[in-house]
């Protein structure tokens, strides 16, 4: 029985329940009865079992002893180890593009005909930023 259905039979009981002494005898009577077979056909009500494993939840125990069992420990640490080496991966990937990029910078430099010296010469700086436009 849902909110609305148990309200209205809430509403409906109490308005019967204030005209009850300005009915006739014969219709309390039937009343009487009516309310007393609606009583013996009610369906009990059973408890609602349900079933739970385990609590996983980061800081729960696993019962009241305390004692936590190598799956909970695993289901607990393993996001963790996940995190630390998919953060290490993606460190050393980062490590590997950059010592890519100043080794592509290197040899452009060294296989180039310009000595090394000129790249540093303000001049040699200025003409390269008119050429270029950066």
């Amino acid at each position: 029985m849902n909110m609305n259905e148990q309200d209205f039979a809430y509403k409906v009981r109490h308005a019967l329940n204030e005209r009850l002494e300005d009915l006739p005898e014969n219709i309390s009577a039937r009343l009487a009865d009516a309310r007393s077979m609606a009583v013996k056909r009610k369906k009990k009500s059973r408890p609602l079992y349900v079933s739970l494993f385990q609590q996983m939840f980061a800081g729960a125990s696993a019962g009241t002893s305390g004692h936590v069992s190598w799956t909970g420990r695993l289901g607990l640490s393993l996001p963790i180890l996940v995190l630390v080496v998919g953060m290490a991966g993606i460190f050393h990937h980062e490590q590997q593009r950059q010592i890519r990029e100043i080794a592509d910078i290197d040899i452009a430099v060294l296989s180039d005909e310009l000595p090394p010296s000129a790249y540093a010469d303000n001049g040699f700086r200025a003409y390269i930023v008119d050429r270029t436009g950066v």
